[in-house]
């Protein structure tokens, strides 16, 4: 955490996201990983009414030591579902991992102005809405709505 704390003079007064529900941060067109914990799996298998077994084989795949969400045939995410006025949402959203909690506060999103315009390019949603402040982004805790 050292390099954060040299580089976040940048982002001092905060960061502004706000989700616009385009489905860009969960889809490809590369194959990616979301990171998923055994706890995760368990109060997501919840809400989907299902085992955490159940869950896990349906929806997960092993990388390595990690466990991570699979990708459907286009490396969007399992669970990016389109609705009919054509925004795109998360099936499990209120109970989506930690990792999709805190995008697009990323540390490679955050390095530099450089990393978070190019975040800004994927995503529609950055330098929009509510203002995060430095202690929300630092610590994860953002939970990004």
């Amino acid at each position: 955490m050292a390099w954060l704390k040299k580089n976040r003079t940048w982002y001092a007064d905060g960061l502004a996201f706000e989700c616009t529900e385009c489905g860009r941060c969960c889809s490809g067109p590369e194959e990616g990983h979301v990171w998923i914990s055994p706890e995760e799996i368990r109060v997501a298998a919840e809400h989907l009414k299902t085992t955490a077994e159940e869950f896990t084989r349906k929806y997960t795949r092993r990388v390595g030591r990690r466990v991570s969400l699979i990708e459907v045939d286009n490396a969007d995410c399992v669970f990016l579902q389109e609705n009919n006025n054509g925004f795109r949402h998360c099936a499990i959203y209120p109970v989506r991992p930690v990792q999709c909690c805190t995008w697009p506060f990323w540390p490679s999103n955050i390095t530099s102005p450089l990393a978070w315009a190019r975040a800004a390019m994927r995503c529609p949603g950055v330098n929009r809405g509510k203002k995060h402040d430095l202690a929300q982004i630092e610590d994860g805790k953002s939970r990004s709505q």
